[in-house]
């Protein structure tokens, strides 16, 4: 018996073969790609909540508040944060469990046995965590994704981007090494934003992760909406970076940086600060553009 987390229910619900996906507010979600990324999965795989973690263990309430409904003076209800599994379906008809909410404040270690040992009750086959991080890479070329995880032969098999650097860690990670200790191969799958887009949302990201999520966790939706807004910002962004010739070059930069590392993707060459253009002015511009769309 644990006090980490409570079914809704009472029991566990009967799950088969589950794919675990996670994706924690509060860590490194650049444009918010890998939240939308989720919030598609949960209304697209019609999930519902089977199990709510114990918050009061979980969060600290000073950083995460809870919300207060004040109506003409009556405190009427206080929305606590909280971190929830739910269970859904993907096109497939497979099994998904998605584990979303705050990134725990405190407990990691215990939080992340519990959820381990959660999915070995559960029947989950693979966890895949969801994030975004700024990366000096163009819009006009694919998002590209990346992968942690703690099994070398697992990373050797995947055909995706490998990085090695030492950054601090978050919950995900200590999730990646519970899973991989209890026998269930887990992954981090990471999709780079344009650097100058960073601070916006970036569809074209999310769809990323869910092909992404489609090839390397066997979880398979549409996204409609999602692909449906990469065609209206594309066409907005090359709208707005035509227009200005130091825009232009400054893509064009970029997208020589990205197709030498697709095209020689073993080399260790490292790239000047000359060849990596910051983007500041661009990501200005855009806020700014966006902003007058939005008000018109």
């Amino acid at each position: 018996m644990t006090n980490a987390y409570t079914f809704v229910d009472g029991a566990a619900p009967e799950v088969h073969d589950a794919a675990l996906v996670v994706m924690f507010t509060g860590w490194i979600d650049a444009s918010g790609a890998a939240g939308a990324a989720m919030a598609t999965l949960e209304t697209e795989c019609n999930a519902h909540t089977i199990a709510t973690f114990d918050s009061d263990t979980f969060i600290d309430y000073r950083a995460r508040r809870p919300t207060m409904e004040l109506r003409d003076g009556v405190n009427t209800k206080l929305t606590w944060p909280e971190i929830e599994l739910k269970l859904g379906h993907d096109l497939d008809g497979k099994a998904v469990l998605l584990l979303s909410g705050p990134e725990p404040d405190m407990a990691w270690r215990y939080f992340a046995r519990e959820v381990a040992a959660l999915g070995v009750a559960l029947g989950v086959r693979r966890m895949v965590a969801l994030g975004a991080y700024p990366f000096a890479s163009p819009h006009t070329r694919p998002a590209r994704l990346s992968v942690s995880a703690p099994s070398a032969e697992l990373v050797a098999s995947l055909h995706l981007q490998k990085n090695s650097v030492d950054v601090p860690a978050g919950v995900a990670s200590v999730l990646e090494h519970s899973f991989h200790d209890a026998g269930i191969e887990s992954l981090g799958l990471w999709v780079q934003v344009p650097h100058y887009i960073a601070t916006m949302a970036y569809p074209a990201a999310t769809v990323s992760l869910l092909t992404g999520l489609d090839q390397y966790g066997g979880v398979r939706v549409d996204g409609a909406d999602p692909r449906q807004e990469t065609a209206i910002q594309r066409e907005r962004l090359d709208e707005l970076v035509a227009g200005n010739d130091d825009h232009r070059e400054m893509v064009l930069q970029l997208e020589a940086v990205y197709d030498s590392v697709e095209n020689h993707p073993s080399s260790d060459r490292q790239f000047t600060d000359a060849e990596i253009p910051t983007g500041d002015e661009l990501a200005a511009e855009l806020e700014q553009y966006l902003r007058d769309q939005t008000e018109g």
